[in-house]
């Protein structure tokens, strides 16, 4: 099925070919990207998304791929790329089995001894957890200090809305815009909780550039530290 999948990749993005953009992580030059229904842009060649490929920019530019990392819920192209580097213990994880990992950690009892890792990415994750505070305990716990997580979540103005009452994926998907999700955070909420579990929060907001050539998005990242 992979081999499927990738000789397909290969085959459809022949028509994108082209030399105005790049895809960072597939390093595949290309005119156009996939527009999606959501407007996000994939590229036709690995599938990557634009927060993928901005993580991956964030990734180098502050120089966080050393020593151990952790990467939760892990797209395939870029942890494909990530288990190349000889610079990192990469260590792959995804609980549902949804993706490609190589453990299934609890992400609110995470089985590693504390001060473990280096660097965690936690992306599109927490929005997912109902008890989200014991998770950030557990992300907090297991990273080193001046260790540095990467946690995106989507956003909406004012306060986190949460109710716990709503069970069914139908009222899930209307309440919270995925029929998996149990919230959506606000920024400063967000900030907030894992302040409270003793990190020290840096946002990093990124509008649309024009002279973007791997079709980012405008976006939020919370980089933060131990």
């Amino acid at each position: 099925m992979e081999k499927n999948e990738f000789f397909l990749r290969r085959l459809i993005s022949v028509k994108y070919k082209g030399n105005n953009l790049q895809c960072n992580i597939c390093n595949f030059n290309l005119d156009r990207f996939i527009e999606l229904d959501d407007k996000d842009l994939l590229c036709p060649r690995c599938g990557s998304r634009s927060r993928t490929r901005r993580l991956y920019k964030l990734l180098n530019e502050k120089k966080i791929l050393n020593g151990t990392v952790l990467h939760f819920s892990p797209p395939r192209a870029l942890s494909e790329q990530l288990k190349k580097l000889d610079t990192i213990n990469y260590y792959s994880s995804d609980f549902e089995n949804e993706f490609i990992a190589d453990y299934n950690y609890d992400i609110t009892a995470i089985a590693c001894e504390s001060d473990f890792f280096d660097a965690i990415i936690c992306y599109h994750v927490l929005e997912h957890i109902e008890d989200d505070t014991k998770a950030m305990s557990e992300l907090f716990r297991v990273l080193k200090p001046n260790g540095i997580c990467l946690i995106q979540t989507p956003f909406k103005e004012g306060d986190i809305y949460e109710d716990y009452s709503i069970t069914t994926k139908s009222a899930r998907k209307i309440a919270f815009g995925q029929d998996d999700h149990v919230r959506v955070y606000s920024v400063e909420g967000l900030r907030n909780r894992l302040e409270a579990k003793g990190f020290k929060v840096d946002i990093a907001s990124f509008d649309s550039n024009t002279k973007d050539i791997f079709g980012l998005q405008p976006e939020t990242v919370m980089l933060v530290k131990k």
